[in-house]
């Protein structure tokens, strides 16, 4: 199993940023996948589940609305789009594959809203 993450940067409060994880070594279409974050000092969040079929939503209220998470299946590929970036948003972001003990992650990308 390989995930890759990409896409993220500095974006200013209010701007937008989408986020990619590039997947390998498993059948990608048949699994619910994640995308979690932890922000500096904190704990992991998970902010995005996403089944097969591409339905997503949100675990918290905050982003709701703001986050949304889709997959395309033919190219093996997790996204998640973020609108309305919160300085709070800042984190490093990693999707995630229920295979394997834990589960298994790529190796994050960073997200910072700053002005």
């Amino acid at each position: 199993v390989q995930l890759v993450e990409s896409g993220g940067g500095l974006v200013q409060p209010g701007g937008s940023l989408r986020v990619s994880c590039a997947a390998s070594g498993f059948t990608f279409n048949i699994y619910y996948m994640s995308w979690v974050r932890q922000a500096p000092g904190k704990g992991l969040e998970w902010v995005s589940p996403i089944n097969s079929g591409g339905g997503s939503s949100s675990y918290a209220d905050s982003r709701k609305g703001r986050f949304t998470a889709s997959r395309d299946n033919a190219k093996n590929t997790l996204y998640l789009q973020m609108n309305s970036l919160k300085p709070e948003d800042t984190a490093v972001y990693y999707c995630n594959v229920p295979i394997g003990v834990g589960g298994s992650w790529g190796q994050g990308t960073q997200v910072t809203v700053s002005s």
